[in-house]
């Protein structure tokens, strides 16, 4: 049987979409991996978790909002994998937080009391743009330990779901400014995965590009709008993938492994 380890942040995990396996993590039964593995027959392993960065999928134990540890997540990762997908990076270039911060700008009543100071931190794009630049090498170590680890693995890199919509929506509330600003970090975040691909040789599946129209506000949208959950239980959070999102991703993954040879 074909052994899946899938690595990654909450666009991988799935948070809000039930059932929630692992409430910590915000780890869905029902997120790509999942729906992906059930449809090939693969044997999963699945160690995605909510707020990972590439570090915490490397290096270190990642530590949980709702408190405790998980191992580093490449730790998962043995001789004996078949299959390894990965999604990360958005949280090393603070885009979700860039989004929320910029959403609670223009709403900030939107925003849970507890979360609200934390959230109405002004956005650093210095930092944000830093951060990008070095999101491909730092992606391209990343596949090279999974590698290293499973020299037989095929290595699938997942980019994110496409979350700013073309123009301001009432799911979305953002000044013109800052939508401009979120879109860009998107278009990078997603470049950077797609640069990483090409200098490693590793697949890509280009979730960004398939949801373009199905952004926050869209007839049928992929992701979440300006909606919080309990996050520390798994619950819904803002500007995630939803259960239609979860499905489509994992559409272009199944599709990707059955229409194209391993290399």
């Amino acid at each position: 049987m074909t052994r899946y380890v899938a690595l990654g942040s909450s666009f991988a995990a799935g948070p809000g979409i039930d059932p929630i396996l692992v409430p910590e993590c915000a780890r869905s039964g029902r997120n790509y991996a999942q729906l992906a593995a059930e449809r090939l027959g693969y044997d999963l392993v699945d160690v995605s978790s909510g707020g990972a960065t590439i570090d915490d999928v490397l290096t270190r134990p990642q530590a949980l909002l709702a408190g405790g540890t998980v191992p580093p997540q490449v730790d998962a990762v043995g001789p004996d994998a078949d299959l390894v997908t990965v999604t990360v990076g958005g949280n090393d270039v603070d885009y979700l937080l860039t989004l929320l911060r910029c959403s609670s700008r223009a709403d900030p009543a939107g925003v849970p009391l507890p979360a609200r100071a934390f959230f109405s931190t002004p956005v650093d794009p210095a930092a944000v743009h830093a951060a990008l630049a070095v999101l491909p090498d730092r992606l391209a170590q990343l596949v090279g330990e999974v590698r290293r680890r499973a020299p037989r693995a095929r290595v699938v890199l997942v980019d994110y779901l496409t979350v700013v919509p073309e123009q301001a929506t009432a799911g979305f509330p953002m000044s013109e400014e800052h939508r401009v600003l979120c879109a860009d970090v998107g278009r990078r975040l997603e470049a950077a995965t797609a640069a990483a691909a090409r200098e490693v040789g590793a697949e890509l599946v280009t979730a960004s590009a398939a949801s373009r129209d199905h952004a926050v506000g869209s007839r049928e949208p992929w992701v979440t709008g300006w909606v919080f959950g309990d996050l520390l239980g798994g619950g819904v959070a803002p500007y995630h993938p939803n259960a239609a999102g979860m499905r489509a991703v994992a559409d272009l993954l199944v599709e990707q492994l059955t229409a194209h040879p391993a290399r």
